[in-house]
């Protein structure tokens, strides 16, 4: 695959965290602040998307068994667009059975189009280039997230219902024709694999599990995205109730961290060379990355104690630095290992990861909003309720640290100059 196809791909993945950043940032923040519901409900929405992509393994054993993934690709970003519209009106009509439709096919799209997506290039792409195509990749989604958040934070001032609808189903239409542009006519014709397409779904998985590397990073990846989804569902109502943010400020808040995020991987793709013959340089990347974000989240919970006397904006972008340090190092070690998995592996083995980061996703949202609903009650003040979810956080950035000693880059060793070289 050439590098211009590897581009292509990123606006693809680009297009996907556009359409996500809506239903899980902006609706979030509407439903809490601008509708007064309890944080629990737009985090169960959340959550239940999450839930329908345990259904990734199957859709990558099935795109393994086939010659193109293209099709999967398209179909997840129709169906992934079309939840994202209806998950708007969902909120502004009070229907929670339209609005779990519309988080049930936000699920639905992006298992298809993300797992097809990740399975392509691992699958197309050199041993030598996959990290790389993981770091551009990933890169060009944080940029897609900032892009949209910057811009529907503009046009969502003065904010109203109307308003809402027309910039989402904007967003939505831009996303999807950007997506289909870019994947049209860049998957190479696949060979198939007769004897791995006669393995069934559950003899595939037992197969993947079986290896000791890809069974213990299944766990790391679990636990560090557990850590890091806590703050998801929480960081823009703690904007708009401890700093007295608007919509508009607080969506562009969330373009702060991701910029932050951008910066992160930026720096690991350049300094990374540094260490290409270190054999834990991959390791020592993603421990560093973890052990970032639990110092960003420390400010968090100090900023719930003294806000608004607290700079927020600044804070806000260590995390997301410190979230792009570890989330590079991860994907170009997730890209690498899949590969690694023989021939038609790449999907399963994706699907596996995919849905382990779902659980832990679901699990992280819910848990800090439901957790904030709790201590507001409990302990009758916003601050230390929020305080003590991001403190909990950071303690799970320091476990996923210690478990990413173990777990991330030992037979990968060999792997760690393509990974932390990925820009």
């Amino acid at each position: 695959m050439s590098w211009l196809a590897i581009f292509r791909l990123g606006a693809v993945q680009a297009a996907i965290g556009a359409m996500v950043m809506l239903s899980t940032s902006l609706l979030n923040r509407v439903m809490v602040v601008e509708y007064a519901m309890a944080a629990a409900i737009p985090a169960g929405l959340v959550a239940w998307h999450y839930a329908v992509q345990l259904s990734r393994p199957m859709w990558g054993h099935g795109s393994d068994k086939g010659r193109r993934r293209t099709p999967w690709i398209i179909a997840g970003m129709a169906v992934l667009g079309l939840g994202v519209v209806l998950a708007v009106q969902g909120v502004i009509l009070g229907s929670m059975a339209l609005s779990v439709l519309a988080f049930t096919l936000i699920g639905g799209g992006v298992g298809a189009a993300g797992t097809s997506l990740l399975a392509t290039l691992a699958s197309q792409t050199r041993p030598d280039q996959r990290a790389a195509a993981a770091a551009i990749t990933w890169i060009m989604m944080i940029v897609g997230i900032i892009i949209t958040a910057g811009v529907a934070g503009s046009l969502l001032a003065p904010f109203s219902p109307a308003r809402m609808v027309a910039v989402t189903s904007g967003v939505v239409v831009v996303a999807f024709c950007v997506a289909v542009i870019a994947v049209w006519g860049v998957e190479h014709g696949r060979v198939e694999a007769p004897a791995r397409a006669a393995v069934d779904f559950r003899s595939a998985v037992a197969e993947m599990l079986a290896d000791p590397e890809a069974r213990r990073f299944t766990g790391f990846v679990f636990l560090s995205m557990l850590a890091y989804s806590m703050q998801d569902m929480i960081l823009e109502p703690f904007a708009g109730l401890m700093f007295a943010m608007t919509p508009a400020e607080s969506t562009k808040l969330s373009g702060v961290q991701h910029m932050g995020v951008l910066v992160g991987m930026l720096l690991v793709g350049v300094g990374g060379r540094a260490f290409a013959k270190d054999t834990g340089g991959l390791r020592n990347w993603t421990v560093g990355g973890c052990i970032g974000s639990a110092l960003a989240l420390v400010g968090l919970a100090t900023a719930a104690r003294v806000a608004p006397d607290w700079p927020v904006a600044a804070n806000v972008a260590f995390l997301g630095f410190s979230n792009g340090v570890f989330a590079v190092s991860a994907i170009g070690a997730m890209m690498a290992l899949a590969g690694a998995g023989g021939e038609a592996r790449e999907g399963i083995r994706m699907g596996v990861w995919g849905a382990s980061q779902a659980i832990a996703f679901g699990l992280g949202g819910l848990i800090g909003a439901i957790g904030v609903d709790a201590g507001r009650r409990m302990m009758g003040a916003d601050g230390p309720a929020f305080a003590l979810i991001f403190g909990i956080e950071a303690g799970l950035f320091l476990l996923a640290a210690l478990v990413a000693l173990r777990a991330v880059a030992r037979r990968y060793g060999a792997s760690n100059q393509l990974a932390a070289g990925a820009a």
